[in-house]
Formats: C-alpha cells, structure tokens, sequence
C-alpha cells in the first residue's frame, strides 16, 4: 500500500519535496498569541513548575540495574522525567517568548545530549528477542522506541528555536545535528533493526512508532537546518527520500499483520503507539509530498484502523481492555481527533472532542513526545469549538481477526475474547469475558503489572495476570490455558439482535494433560434484561467423576454469596444449585494496577458438580 505510493514518487522526476513545517517556530509570535487563553495558562503554569527541575545525569549503575535484578523503573523514571521536563519548559516558552525559560531549556538540551546512549535498558541489544547488553555501545547506537523519541525531541528543540539557540551559540544546534546524525540517521541507514520489517516477520507497535520519529527527526531537521551534512555517502536530500522509501515499507510490514477489520491485538493501550504513530507517519510523509499519500485514509483499513479505540470504550476513560492494557486509559484527545477527521468519522471526531474537553480532570502533563504536545496545542480551539450535542452512539461489532465480540445495549457493555492465545502483549484468555453493567464493572480483565523483565522473558506466564486462571475462564483438571497460536477456539459464530450472541469451542486453548475433548461457551446479551453465560464440558477420557473443573470470575466489587446468587454493587450473579462458591481478595499493590483499580479486587471461584454450568447476570 505504502510501498507503492513511495514508488510511484521516487520514480518522478516531477515530484516536489516540501519542506516539514507543521507548526509555527517560536519567533512567529502570531500563531501563539491566537491561542486559546486557558491553553497558554497552562503551559505557563506547567514551565514555572518544571523551571528549577534539576537535570541530573543518570548514573550508568541505574542501566546495569535491568541485567542485574530486572527492575527497569528505577532509571526510566530518571530518564523520562527529564524529557517531561524539558517539554513543558520548551512549550512554555514558546508561549510567554521572553527567555524566561531558556536557560532551563539548555541544560534540559545538555543534559540530554551528555547521555551516553538513547535507549532503554530493557531494549539494548541488536537481534530481536535476545538478551539485552548490561551497557550501551556509543560507537554502535540502537535506533529503539526511546533513541527515536530522544531524536524527535531535539529536532522539534531546534526546529522551534533554531535561531534563539544560535544567538545563544552556534554551537548548540551543531551538536544537535551531529547527535542526531551519529545515533539517528546513520544506524537507520546502516543498520536493519528488527522493528524495520523483514518479509513476513511478524511487526508491532515499535514498527510505525520508530518510523514516526525517524521521519520526525530527518523532517524537522531538513526544516531547521540550512546547511546539513551527507549521510552514509547520500546527499541530505537523496537520504530523506530513500528515509521515505524504507519507511513506507516499514508501514507495509507492520499493516500485514493487522486484519481487514483493524483490530489492534495488542489492546487498546497501544492504539496511540500503532494506529496514531502510524496516522502521524502519514501526515508528515503526505506534507512532504504535497499530498501524495492523503488517499490512503480512504482506504477501508486505514479507516477500520483509525476507529478501533471508538468502538472499544466502554464510558468515560474506560475501555475493553484484552492484552497488556490496562481497563483505564488516558483522556483521548487531538491525535485521535485528527485521525477521524482524516477518515471522516464524525462520529468518533465527536467522541475525541467530548473526551478532550474532560482531560482536565485528569490531566496528564507527562508526555515525552513534544511533537504531540504542539498537535494538540494548535488543535485546541478546532477541537472545542466541535459540535458534540449529539449523543454519541457505539455500535455491535465482531472483530474477525482477533476474535473480539463487542454487543450493548443501554444497560450492558459486553465483550467476549474467541481468538487466540498468540496476541502481541498476550495473556492466556481465549474466552475470557469483559462485562459493564451501567457503566460500572462486572467482569473484570485485571490488566498488567509494571513492565519488569520478567514480563518479556520465557516466565512471562508464571506472572498471575497473564495467566487464565486470573482472567474469566475454566481451570480443567488444575490446567491453564497455553500460550501459542495453536491455543485458540474453534466453531465461533456470533449474530447480533434482540439476543446477540457468540458461541466457541475453547478446548484447544488448554494443553493436553487439561483432559479435555470440548469446552463449549456460549455468551449471550439479552437486550435489556440479562447475560448469560453457558458452559459445558466434555473430559477426554475417565468417568467425569475422575475429572474436575472450576471457573473463574474476576470481580471489582465485594461480593456477597447468598445461597445460589452473589450480589454485587451493581449486578447480581445467579449460579445453577449444583454450584459452589467461594471467594477470595486480591491485593492491589502495583502502581499501573492501581490506576484502573482503586481497592482490591476479588476472584469468585465457581465449582460445578456436573458438566454443564450457567450463570445469569441481571
């Protein structure tokens, strides 16, 4: 798809290349001061906050830490902090243009460029899935998701004040440019890193948001800089187009492995690092080319792609949240804003917009990219003067490629996962069940766990929350699901109406020694009234009394078992008298846990005596 357009372009001798000017430089004081007067507050009050932040270096012992015990926190907070820092700073200044800030900004702009490597611990090593380097390598930079965000940030710093750095010394943006030269543009011509694409190597997230900020950094760079050097023997201009070319076969690449549907099967977390990085990927390569990828968004994929966090939220900043995601997320705002207006989805424009206009509720000033900060900076004022009177309307869908059961009415928010268990940021939960009963959590998937090695390593599914015996499954003679791809359901069907519903057979997500032969589930939303949820079991061998099961329910409220039925705040759950039921309470600990959960939360552990089991949820 992109490979071609790139083709097509490089092959004209009359295609113009337009220089990369998405927002005004600090100096064109106009286009600041036209801004929105509550916009400006804040960034004012977010530099004046940040501006006696100390931009301490980062001992080299804090990224030996990850080989050492697998912490990878502890250094990219330092890390990160800095770059939250050193935005707000630079946008601050872009708004009150007094200096105020800048000297802040050059120690940011030092502190930053003094670091001996970009990358995070966790990513520092060359071949894909292989055990990281306990330290960097200065001579051989990795190009990871942070190199290449670290890239994109200084060349929006001299894209916005080139002139104000030079004035201060020519020596500033000459060593910007040489960073970004050393660590950015020439590894990426020299260097095939995995997240590039390699025929039918399975991509993800790394793919397009790697390729957003290299296109950011040589773009930008192109803009800011009158006289650039020659990169890997290629003139500066000759190497943006072949940038050009090895990114839109990136794009390609990472595009195979979603489906026709758009179904981001790494969760609605990473929506904003696949679809929005690829939405931004677009936009600077379409401005470049003075529009020779804007047909694109009318491609049924892309626009499938671009609605997929639409149609899985849930109500206010909650989602349908399968794979490492949690079941909060941040307020969605311009980027999504302007990916549906690309697509002409006005409906998920009025949904962006409703849900900007609470971001100050929860305001989160922590974003390392700046050049989503300007995005949304100079997007505002289109965003709030939106219509969003009408209400805003989420449709059923079945999303075919991942196996992703979504049906609602006014009371319910159901959806039911019958695809696989080799999702990216897979967890063990083919079958599992989400449930929201007037907007309030039923069933619940828990989420993920801080980020450790542990998480991306051979024990990933010796982590509770990956496993099915945490998420809303069977456990079948004391067996859990398998991770792989051969772990799916079989015989899905699905039909939406006054019942909609979706059957499956999850036997082949469990491993042999389960003892299973079939484990048909069938969930059904009965418009209005109820959910029922209906098992039976077949054991592959033995009298069925030689077997045993149990179910799982993962609950956000206390429950209270009376008899047959368990009261929750908000629903009840009515079991068969066949059934007995025990509960237990799972501490909430974790810092990314506690942002969806705010107490602890409970396992409902059901034990059929019979091979068949329902439940009803009224």
């Amino acid at each position: 798809m992109y490979t071609e357009v790139a083709k097509k372009l490089l092959s004209s001798q009359s295609t113009n290349y337009r220089p990369f000017t998405p927002f005004p430089r600090a100096s064109e004081r106009a286009s600041y001061e036209r801004l929105p007067e509550s916009v400006k507050r804040n960034c004012i009050e977010s530099a004046e906050k940040n501006l006696d932040f100390v931009f301490t270096e980062i001992p080299i012992t804090s990224f030996m830490e990850f080989r050492r015990n697998g912490n990878r926190i502890n250094f990219e907070k330092l890390n990160f902090s800095k770059r939250y820092a050193l935005n707000s700073l630079i946008l601050g200044e872009c708004i009150e243009y007094k200096g105020r800030f800048l000297d802040a900004i050059l120690n940011g702009i030092y502190s930053i460029c003094e670091e001996s490597a970009w990358q995070l611990p966790a990513h520092n090593s060359y071949i894909r899935d292989s055990e990281n380097y306990p330290l960097p390598d200065i001579t051989d930079p990795v190009i990871d998701l942070f190199a290449a965000e670290t890239g994109a940030l200084l060349a929006t710093v001299s894209y916005l004040f080139h002139e104000e750095l030079d004035n201060i010394s020519p020596f500033i943006n000459k060593m910007i440019l040489d960073l970004l030269r050393r660590r950015i543009f020439e590894p990426y011509m020299r260097r095939h890193f995995w997240w590039m694409g390699n025929g039918d190597e399975p991509m993800c997230n790394w793919t397009v948001w790697c390729t957003q900020n290299v296109l950011l950094s040589v773009f930008l760079t192109d803009s800011a800089f009158k006289n650039k050097p020659d990169i890997d023997g290629l003139s500066f201009d000759d190497f943006k187009k072949e940038v050009l070319r090895k990114s839109c076969y990136s794009i390609d690449c990472f595009l195979k492995d979603y489906g026709d549907d758009g179904c981001c099967d790494e969760g609605a977390l990473y929506y904003g690092h696949s679809a929005l990085c690829l939405f931004n990927a677009t936009q600077i390569m379409d401005s470049v080319t003075e529009g020779a990828f804007s047909h694109l968004y009318r491609e049924e994929k892309i626009k499938n792609i671009a609605s997929f966090i639409f149609n899985v939220h849930v109500h206010d900043n909650c989602y349908f949240n399968f794979a490492d995601c949690s079941a909060k997320l941040d307020r969605v705002g311009a980027r999504e804003f302007l990916f549906a207006k690309a697509i002409g989805n006005e409906e998920m424009m009025r949904f962006a917009a409703s849900d900007f206009r609470k971001s100050s509720e929860n305001k989160n000033e922590e974003v390392l990219n700046l050049f989503y900060c300007l995005q949304a900076l100079f997007t505002t004022k289109e965003i709030l003067d939106f219509d969003i009177s009408k209400p805003i309307i989420h449709d059923n869908i079945f999303y075919k490629s991942v196996g992703l059961f979504i049906a609602r009415d006014s009371k319910f928010a159901l959806a039911v996962k019958a695809g696989d268990n080799d999702d990216s940021h897979n967890h063990n939960d083919t079958g599992s069940i989400i449930l929201y009963k007037d907007n309030h959590p039923v069933l619940i998937d828990v989420g993920v766990e801080s980020y450790t090695a542990k998480t991306f390593s051979d024990k990933r599914y010796e982590i509770w929350t990956m496993q099915s015996a945490f998420h809303n499954l069977p456990t079948i003679n004391g067996v859990m699901q398998h991770d792989g791809p051969s772990f799916k359901a079989t015989n899905v069907s699905h039909s939406f109406g006054e019942i909609s519903q979706i059957s499956m057979d999850i036997s082949n997500a469990y491993p042999e020694e389960a003892g299973v032969s079939s484990y048909v589930r069938h969930v059904s939303l009965h418009k209005e009234k109820k959910v029922v949820i209906e098992d039976k079991i077949r054991f592959a061998k033995g009298n069925p009394a030689d077997n045993d099961y149990f179910l799982s329910f993962m609950l956000y409220d206390g429950p209270k078992i009376t008899g047959n039925t368990v009261a929750l705040s908000s629903a009840s759950l009515v079991f068969p008298e066949n059934v007995a039921l025990s509960v237990e309470t799972i501490p909430i600990t974790d810092p990314r846990l506690k942002w969806s959960w705010d107490h602890d939360i409970y396992r409902l552990i059901a034990r059929p005596s019979g091979s068949e089991v329902s439940v009803e949820i009224f």
